[in-house]
């Protein structure tokens, strides 16, 4: 069995632990509560396959703090990372220059492809979810942005991810078959 370690990232009150929550089929929390350093949830999801056999992956989803003061405990959470989710609450000005910050730090840094970074710009409850075009700076405008309602369209943001998830588990299994074959020759 593949496993697979995804981070989710982002500004404060950008609404990381209740996408987590709800992409992993956790508790839900009522009350807002600012992630301290790191939250790790496991979790598989059977619509999503290794490769054609059905081999399975399990996924570690690491719902990091968005305070900097965390800042020095960053590496040890991108080590080993197979896929970055920035997650920024669109209503908030500021959250659109503070994640290039996250994209820096986390994507850049690692040197993770494109495909294996994915943008959220979550809608809170009540906020009427606009989805405008949304100007975001380069190299942000190169990644894949899906906005999330989960008063509206919850589905929506679900298939999102599930594609995404299948995109770091080919990703994965690619290089684990490119490990194995430099092993035999």
């Amino acid at each position: 069995m593949l496993k697979a370690k995804i981070l989710f990232v982002g500004p404060c009150e950008s609404g990381k632990t209740v996408l987590a929550n709800f992409l992993t089929e956790s508790s839900d929390i009522t009350e807002y509560n600012p992630t301290q350093g790191v939250r790790i949830l496991e979790f598989e999801n059977p619509q999503v396959a290794s490769n054609n056999k059905g081999i399975g992956c399990e996924f570690e989803l690491w719902d990091c703090g968005g305070d900097t003061k965390f800042e020095s405990c960053w590496p040890a959470l991108m080590k080993d990372s197979h896929g970055v989710v920035i997650i920024f609450n669109a209503d908030i000005p500021s959250h659109l220059k503070e994640i290039e910050m996250w994209h820096s730090c986390f994507v850049q840094q690692q040197l993770l492809q494109d495909s294996q970074c994915l943008l959220i710009a979550h809608h809170k409850p009540g906020s009427g979810g606009d989805k405008g075009n949304l100007s975001l700076a380069a190299p942000l405008n190169k990644l894949k942005l899906v906005h999330s309602n989960l008063e509206e369209e919850p589905e929506e943001i679900r298939m999102e991810f599930i594609k995404y998830l299948k995109s770091i588990v080919s990703s994965v299994s690619e290089s684990r078959d490119r490990e194995e074959m430099s092993i035999i020759t």
